[in-house]
């Protein structure tokens, strides 16, 4: 119940506090209609929750895997922009602000009431916003001194609400928080709005979110697990958050996740076991009977100082910048996903990278690379010949190695590339001079499934081949693949003896075979020219 990591603490994370009131307040002004505005982000917790469960329970945990490291930096990175830009409205001390979330909105929202801003709140804002940033800064460099960062955005709270309290700025242009309720959270489970006609927005709204959230918690803990060494188990994480949320939804609280910096801080602390969080949730529960009369004078300007400075750090620009270096197309797919958010909207920058990710994966499936393979000097290994220029070439053996599973959609390609090979190869040694091409080894060690097509396109080419007057080898074929191709009787159409277990094996049988093969030749040519005189 309480998972496999040891270190996550569980907590509301900034991405979920975005996606949520972002996705929502679209459709639903919180301010008009606060009531049904709590009842769907409860309903929308929940759903995230159950999402999650099944997930776990199902043992779909690679549903999250679809969400690549590229897609989630662009992502987070564009959410983070647009939260920035939306504190404006704290930072500036604007009452009223447009509720979208594209940065066009955004900006002429601010900049169409350039004359309510309130030089008060924007002088606050900055000293505060400067001393989160600072701390932040000397942490990363003094790692012992975490601890300093970690307690800022709590030391900016009580200092701002005693500036506040003692020079009376809430009658100048700061806005407070004012008035908070004491005590815990009612239950909520009667708030749940199954019969609300915008059910299908809070569930769209809880699928993604829950999605987005899950990533990020189970990526958290497995990040820290490597630290000490030990192995969490993913579905067991996802069943931990799934029924954590499904609860949460039934006493007023909102999808919570592992946040990252919360478990640093979890880490850094010392603790041992997920236990820390049932000490965690009972400091929560003091501040909420006690303390909370203390927060009124607390100024909003020094909130969205903290939501910035928070947001700041989820934008990755060194990972970006990474992704650049080693994969172009990554890249390309961490911009789809920025952009997509900053000039869209989050369902927007979720599906360009979504879709960037499925086309990249498509293309690779529908272009498998097929190398040509030699042989290293004295030694049985046979490698790529363009990466190693050594390696070489077995004298009347063409030798390719196939690089993926076989599947329908890359039939067709791997034919056309399989006989150009042979063509290249065949016109490379008509104009050298060397023994002509007598077999072609195909190295399927890289080839963990294939399907009827790709079955079918081996058998295209073993007739392609013995039009040719040339014998096809296959080598180091898997399991699974050895299943399929002795019930599709491929094996029984090429010979036994023509399956190899190594490729070396492979290459020294046709080499043995060859000279064999080339005086049956030469004296076939003897008998016909005899016949003929």
């Amino acid at each position: 119940m309480l998972g496999s990591s040891r270190d996550v603490a569980v907590g509301t994370i900034a991405v979920a506090s975005l996606l949520i009131p972002s996705m929502l307040g679209k459709e639903i002004n919180p301010v008009d209609h606060q009531e049904e505005y709590i009842s769907l982000v409860f309903t929308a917790t929940f759903f995230s929750g159950v999402l999650q469960a099944a997930l776990g329970f199902l043992r779909l945990g690679f549903i999250v895997d679809l969400l690549s490291h590229a897609t989630i930096v662009g992502f987070m990175g564009g959410a983070a922009t647009i939260v920035c830009l939306q504190q404006l409205k704290g930072m500036l001390g604007l009452v009223h602000f447009t509720h979208h979330t594209d940065i066009i909105s955004v900006m002429h929202a601010v900049f169409s009431q350039t004359h309510k801003w309130r030089w008060e709140s924007a002088l606050l804002g900055c000293c505060f916003l400067s001393f989160l940033l600072l701390t932040r800064y000397y942490s990363k460099r003094k790692g012992a001194f975490f601890w300093i960062n970690a307690i800022a955005p709590l030391t900016s709270v009580i200092l701002g609400s005693l500036l506040v309290y003692f020079t009376h700025a809430e009658k100048h242009g700061v806005q407070v928080i004012g008035h908070l309720k004491r005590g815990l959270n009612p239950l909520s489970l009667d708030k749940l709005a199954f019969r609300s006609p915008h059910l299908m927005m809070a569930f769209k709204i809880g699928a993604i979110t829950g999605i987005i959230v899950l990533a990020e918690g189970v990526a958290v803990g497995r990040s820290f697990a490597v630290f000490k060494n030990y192995h969490i188990d993913g579905n067991k994480e996802m069943i931990a958050f799934g029924l954590m949320n499904i609860v949460g939804s039934f006493t007023s609280c909102y999808l919570t996740s592992g946040p990252f910096s919360r478990t640093a801080v979890n880490f850094n602390a010392g603790c041992r076991t997920a236990v820390s969080n049932i000490v965690m949730s009972m400091a929560v529960m003091i501040t909420l009977l006690l303390l909370t009369p203390f927060f009124y004078y607390t100024p909003l300007v020094v909130l969205a100082a903290i939501i910035i400075s928070a947001m700041v750090g989820l934008i990755n620009y060194e990972a970006a910048f990474h992704l650049f270096k080693v994969d172009k197309f990554d890249f390309i797919i961490c911009i789809g996903a920025y952009l997509g958010v900053v000039f869209g909207s989050i369902e927007i920058g979720l599906v360009n990278a979504v879709t960037l990710s499925l086309i990249r994966l498509l293309l690779v499936l529908a272009r498998p690379k097929t190398v040509t393979l030699g042989n290293i000097p004295n030694t049985m290994t046979y490698s790529n010949t363009e990466q190693y220029p050594l390696a070489e070439r077995v004298r009347g053996v063409l030798i390719l190695q196939i690089n993926s599973s076989i599947y329908f959609t890359s039939e067709n390609y791997l034919r056309e590339r399989i006989l150009r090979w042979v063509y290249e190869e065949e016109e490379r040694i008509r104009s050298s001079g060397e023994t002509s091409l007598q077999y072609l080894i195909l190295d399927m060690g890289a080839v963990a499934s294939i399907d009827t097509s790709g079955i079918r396109m081996l058998e295209e080419v073993k007739r392609t081949m013995d039009m040719k007057d040339l014998k096809l080898a296959l080598a180091n074929p898997g399991s699974e693949v050895m299943k399929k191709l002795y019930k599709s009787n491929f094996i029984e159409a090429i010979g036994q003896d023509w399956i190899y277990p190594t490729v070396a094996e492979a290459a020294d049988a046709c080499s043995f075979a060859l000279p064999t093969s080339k005086r049956n030749s030469m004296g076939e040519d003897r008998t016909t020219q005899q016949e003929n005189v």
